[in-house]
């Protein structure tokens, strides 16, 4: 059941804020109060007219425009129009006041007695844009069953040997044996064209101490992946901190808690400290030139916290980048309000980055995935 089942327009409303808020997106109160304020005045029936409302009230940052429409969609997946004869109160948000929640978030409340707003969405909704670092232990619970839902679709590259079809190129082996076939006699056309074949990814994973709270959901992410994928060997994990060490035959076990656990086993620095610069070039010396780098899609999830010189963090991303066929940077600081890339780390291999993404919640995650597909 959607919320637009659920709630009347201005708990709808105030609970799309909420859900933006939770996917980093600077949401205060004021903004709720100035956006339920517009679609009052320009009528919640009209959908397009309700996400202009949105985007102009709600989102203070070109970045937070894309996250707006993608939970616009999200939250609304019914009808607007069904709403119009529940009309618009204005007095439902000139009493939100902003209360601390049990996880320590702020979630917008009326000042009675009344129901928390962010009702209106299903749990698991809410659940899908929240910080995975903030979460209770019931919630990461629920959280890690919510990775299975996860889509797994691999890239594809062209493949090297050319195979029939019934369009492309002209393939004179096959047409000159058909029509030997027939004592010399014409015979159809056969063509050929190049194949596909899957794109390996490479997911590289900083479990040092500065990334200790999003270990577990990442290394879930890096196991939904591995065998979500029914190609054998095109997904190669690793864990990054002061030493480089290979996950993938661990995360290989169907049993997501199995293998996690026997990672957690394999992992010598888990939650120490990181010398990213160094595990990179390390890679590319042992794995990366050898072959297991070369055309694939590089997934690097890491704060980009680097206790050494930025510069061997950033000719060892430039190496990278020659060598894979697109890199991917995800820092789970990136989809929180008011983040800039200006750590050291981070600002040296951004020019050598295809794509900079946020990784703090399970929507993120999904985004990542769509990332990778079209790489």
């Amino acid at each position: 059941m959607t919320a637009t089942q659920v709630r009347g327009g201005d708990e709808i409303l105030v609970g799309f804020a909420a859900a933006l808020r939770a996917a980093g997106v600077a949401v205060t109160p004021d903004r709720t109060q100035a956006y339920v304020d517009a679609v009052a005045t320009l009528g919640i029936a009209d959908r397009a007219a309700t996400r202009v409302a949105g985007r102009s009230t709600l989102c203070g940052h070109p970045d937070d425009l894309a996250r707006h429409d993608r939970i616009f969609d999200e939250w609304f997946s019914t009808d607007l129009g069904a709403l119009h004869s529940r009309p618009l109160s204005r007095k439902a948000t000139t009493r939100l006041r902003m209360v601390p929640a049990d996880d320590g978030s702020g979630v917008e409340q009326e000042g009675d007695d009344e129901d928390v707003v962010r009702a209106a969405a299903s749990a698991r909704e809410v659940l899908r844009h929240r910080d995975v670092a903030s979460l209770s232990a019931a919630d990461r619970r629920e959280l890690a069953a919510l990775f299975a839902t996860l889509p797994v679709v691999l890239p594809r590259r062209p493949a090297a040997r050319r195979t029939p079809h019934r369009r492309g190129d002209v393939d004179v082996s096959r047409t000159l044996r058909a029509s030997l076939r027939r004592l010399g006699e014409p015979a159809p056309i056969q063509h050929r064209r190049r194949g596909t074949r899957v794109r390996r990814v490479v997911l590289l994973i900083d479990v040092s101490g500065s990334m200790q709270a999003y270990a577990d959901p990442l290394l879930r992410l890096a196991h939904r992946i591995a065998t979500g994928s029914a190609t054998p060997g095109a997904v190669e994990v690793f864990s990054l901190g002061t030493r480089l060490t290979r996950l993938t035959r661990a995360l290989r076990l169907r049993d997501p808690d199995r293998a996690i656990a026997h990672a957690g086993e394999l992992v010598p620095d888990w939650s120490g400290g990181t010398r990213l610069g160094e595990t990179l070039a390390a890679f590319n010396r042992r794995w990366g030139r050898r072959g297991l780098a070369r055309g694939a899609v590089v997934v690097i999830v890491s704060d980009g916290w680097e206790r050494g010189d930025p510069t061997a963090l950033r000719d060892a991303v430039a190496d990278l980048h020659l060598l894979a066929h697109r890199v991917v940077w995800v820092n789970p600081h990136r989809g929180k309000a008011g983040y800039a890339p200006v750590q050291g780390g981070i600002a040296a291999v951004l020019p050598h980055v295809d794509d900079f993404l946020a990784g703090h919640s399970l929507a993120t995650y999904d985004e990542l995935m769509e990332v990778v597909r079209r790489a």
